[in-house]
């Protein structure tokens, strides 16, 4: 046996040997201008299912046919690629240096047009800096600190732009549309991002001014492509916060190629930060794939499917806050029955055929569906005491209570369950042809949401609920008013469509650039019979200047037909005359690239106007939006923003952002009551008022650092500043709540390089790299506010009890690559 066995090991050897000495091999090392090793360049055969891509220093081998002739291509991002004709004989091994030029006017798989992402209103994001930036939501937090994203809920992946809610904007992964859980209303129960960090290859984000390939929202388009790998790869993550394990790589003729990630996350350990004290048992699963298959040169098949599983489960205790001012300082202390249950599963699967009839030619056919099955159950019985703290200063009982002025209680119950599909078709085709690209589409999507929500709040407090009067009927007597109810049942069934065109076109003068572009969308709904056009419009100018400078325009009507949320009314019923909200949009921005300390750097800056009418006003309550389900307001957003971003430490990118915007609405029919001093009741309609999402000033810093000759110590710092959102609907400048201050940073420390060669017998050894990261989440413990649970004391008096987000917390983190 033994014998036998020996020989078929010899015959596997002299196969494989034979086999491999068919083939030939190329190896070398690919610099930038300055001869800086580059990471992740693509360096593959064309028309070949051949590749892989660069190390830390710039190193690769790759494999070829022998006796064959081929090109050799290498590319990276915002470089020119380079190509090298090759013939080489069995066993052959030929050694390259390669050093790529900067290219600034292709874009490669932008899919924004075929043009450089300077000509249009558009971002590109490096993608390692989303899995080196201290986060705590998850992978959006890149875009946090980008000039025109806000956002003041550490906890949750979402995000505002320009003035618009979480609703306003897209999401793309690989071309097909993401879709959030649609019940959360809180950051604690929102679980993880559908974006895997440790997937994605490209990220592409704009915050206005898109191009009409893009689906129907107001506010911005976040891009997503997930790598297609070239060799076998993955990592393993392990956190405070949880642990991921992501895997890739390829079948041995580079047919078959797949793209993985099962992730875990817990915020148990953050939330026990809070006020609010108790048994948190958060849980967040989820699992995705990116599977490819070449059937030919000119077809592929893929597919994108995500499996998440996430609940939330919460008995709280006890909670004690103090808050107030100099001049009135008070303490509350509320005590707890009861929990909290909530599920949210969801699962989205998406086949993706892409066929070549020509090189220029491209069409994309892409089956999709989204499913979700959502539960928020709760029943919570609290009561509270009020105290007012001593204040007087040198005072031994400074900060003590001295006075109860307020005790209530109240019970919140809700069971709400929704269920809700969404299966989509849809065609994409993209043509070049000599200066053009030319891109055009449909789509049809049937949607159908089940929704039952039995929710009510009764307060026990100072004049909230009391029993009905003695003069009622006997049958009342006893009866209490609730606070607040919130009970119904809808079904909704719907069709939608929509298809789009779209051309590029980009001229090359003696020593200046255009760009214009222009494309229309058509969409219909059948819910509300509703069909509208939206054109779009943008241009790129370079001018034959010194400074290297390009100048951009975009504009269009940008419709948002209305979703799930948007329909009902706040009494439960359906809206079905319910209309597109929409705006007319003008952006204006530049483009400056310039060095200074002998390092790149970009600045760009851009000035918006939006027009927007048939909005739909909103209340928002932690991350959840109120909609009132009715068009009758309209307002305007407007701004001024600026980036600059570069080496300013050399070899990383880092960047400084600041926005200055303003937000606001008239809604019809809004007034309020005011008294003189003579008791004479007047009527004040309110007119433009902030929305609530109106941030005057929004300012952000994300920085990277390391120790000069120790760069394996390498530092993060995240921050962010935005002013106070409005608390309630009212002309006047307050109430708001605080500003939003966070500071994250996060120090790693490599253990293990890719020239590292560990000894036989040590379990690390087959890793490429291992980091160990101290992260600390809200370095200045600050107490930002999210939301305000309001009380009366004993005189009738309203409080804004704040409700605080986490604290500071450190985290300890591994990550290995293999």
């Amino acid at each position: 046996m033994i014998v036998k066995c020996s020989r078929l090991i010899l015959i596997f050897t002299l196969l494989s040997a034979v086999m491999y000495a068919q083939n030939a091999r190329i190896s070398g090392y690919v610099y930038d201008a300055k001869q800086k090793p580059i990471h992740f360049a693509n360096v593959s055969v064309k028309d070949k299912a051949i590749g892989t891509a660069t190390d830390k220093k710039g190193y690769f081998e790759i494999e070829i046919p022998s006796d064959t002739e081929i090109i050799l291509e290498i590319s990276y991002l915002s470089y020119q690629t380079y190509s090298q004709y090759f013939i080489l004989k069995p066993s052959q091994h030929s050694k390259i240096e390669v050093f790529l030029k900067e290219d600034y006017t292709v874009l490669p798989e932008a899919n924004i047009g075929a043009q450089s992402d300077r000509f249009v209103p558009a971002t590109r994001l490096n993608p390692e800096i989303s899995m080196n930036i201290p986060t705590v939501g998850g992978f959006e937090d890149i875009l946090k600190s980008l000039p025109a994203v806000s956002s003041n809920n550490e906890l949750s992946s979402q995000y505002n732009v320009r003035g618009g809610n979480f609703d306003e904007n897209l999401i793309f992964v690989n071309d097909v549309e993401i879709y959030r859980p649609l019940l959360v209303r809180s950051g604690q129960q929102e679980g993880l991002s559908f974006i895997n960090s440790d997937m994605v290859s490209a990220i592409i984000f704009s915050a206005g001014g898109f191009d009409a390939k893009y689906g129907d929202k107001m506010s911005s388009v976040l891009d997503i492509k997930y790598r297609k790998p070239k060799e076998f790869g993955g990592s393993a993550t392990a956190s405070l916060l949880g642990t991921n394990l992501h895997l890739e790589g390829t079948s041995k003729n580079h047919l078959f190629k797949y793209n993985t990630g099962l992730r875990y996350k817990t915020t148990k350990y953050l939330l026990s930060s809070m006020d609010m004290m108790g048994r948190y048992d958060p849980t967040y699963l989820d699992f995705q794939a990116y599977l490819t298959y070449d059937f030919s040169d000119d077809f592929e098949l893929s597919f994108l499917g995500n499996v998440s599983n996430n609940s939330y489960n919460f008995i709280p205790e006890d909670r004690e806050t103090s808050w107030g001012t100099l001049n009135e300082a008070l303490k509350i202390m509320m005590y707890f029955e009861g929990q909290e249950l909530d599920k949210f599963a969801n699962s989205t699967a998406a086949f993706t055929g892409t066929y070549k009839p020509t090189k220029d030619h491209t069409m994309k056919f892409i089956l999709s569906g989204y499913y979700t099955q959502e539960q928020e159950t709760f029943d919570i019985l609290g009561q509270y005491f009020l105290n007012e703290l001593d204040k007087q200063l040198g005072s031994d009982n400074l900060g003590d209570s001295v006075a109860n002025i307020g005790v209530g209680s109240f019970l919140n119950h809700a069971r709400n369950y929704l269920e809700g599909y969404i299966i989509s078709a849809k065609y994409i085709s993209d043509y070049e042809i000599n200066d053009h690209n030319l891109t055009w589409g449909a789509q049809y999507n049937y949607e159908t949401f089940d929704y039952s929500v039995h929710e009510w709040n009764m307060i026990d407090s100072a004049g909230y609920s009391m029993p009905y009067p003695m003069g009622d009927s006997p049958a009342n007597r006893d009866l209490v008013p609730l606070f607040f109810t919130d009970i119904s049942e809808i079904d909704i069934f719907s069709n939608r469509f929509n298809a789009f065109v779209q051309d590029y076109y980009h001229i090359k003068f003696d020593s200046s650039e255009l760009s214009l572009g222009g494309g229309i969308r058509l969409n219909y709904w059948d819910f509300n019979n509703e069909f509208l056009i939206s054109p779009r419009l943008s241009a790129g100018f370079k001018p034959n200047w010194k400074k290297d400078i390009v100048f951009r325009f975009s504009t269009g009507l940008y419709h948002q037909p209305p979703f799930f949320k948007e329909v009902r009314r706040l009494d439960g019923t359906l809206n079905r005359d319910i209309k597109a909200q929409s705006s007319y949009q003008v952006v204006l921005g530049s483009d400056y690239e310039f060095k200074a300390w002998n390092r790149p750097f970009k600045l760009v800056t851009e000035v918006y106007y939006k027009y927007m009418y048939n909005l739909i006003p909103y209340d928002v309550d932690n991350v959840r939006i109120r909609y009132y389900g009715e068009n009758i307001s309209h307002g305007y957003s407007t701004g001024i923003e600026a980036k600059v971003n570069g080496e300013f430490v050399p070899g990383t990118e880092s960047w400084i952002s600041i926005a200055l915007s303003q937000t606001m609405e008239d809604i019809d029919g809004d007034y309020y009551l005011s008294r003189d001093s003579l008791g004479i009741i007047d009527t004040v309609f309110l007119g433009m008022i902030p929305r609530p999402t109106d941030q005057r000033l929004n300012f952000g810093i994300f920085f990277q650092d390391y120790i000069p000759k120790h760069e394996t110590w390498q530092a993060f710092i995240n921050l962010l500043f935005g002013t106070g959102l409005p608390v309630e609907k009212t002309d006047k400048p307050y109430p708001r709540f605080s500003p939003y201050r966070r500071v994250d940073i996060g120090i790693s420390k490599q253990l293990k390089g890719d020239d590292k060669q560990l000894p036989e017998g040590n379990p690390f050894r087959h890793f490429k790299n291992i980091w160990l990261s101290l992260e600390v989440f809200n370095l200045l413990d600050i107490n930002n506010e999210i939301s305000y649970t309001y009380v009366k004391d004993i005189r009738g008096w309203q409080y804004g009890v704040p409700n605080y987000l986490t604290g500071r917390r450190l985290n300890l983190k591994l990550i290995m690559r293999f």
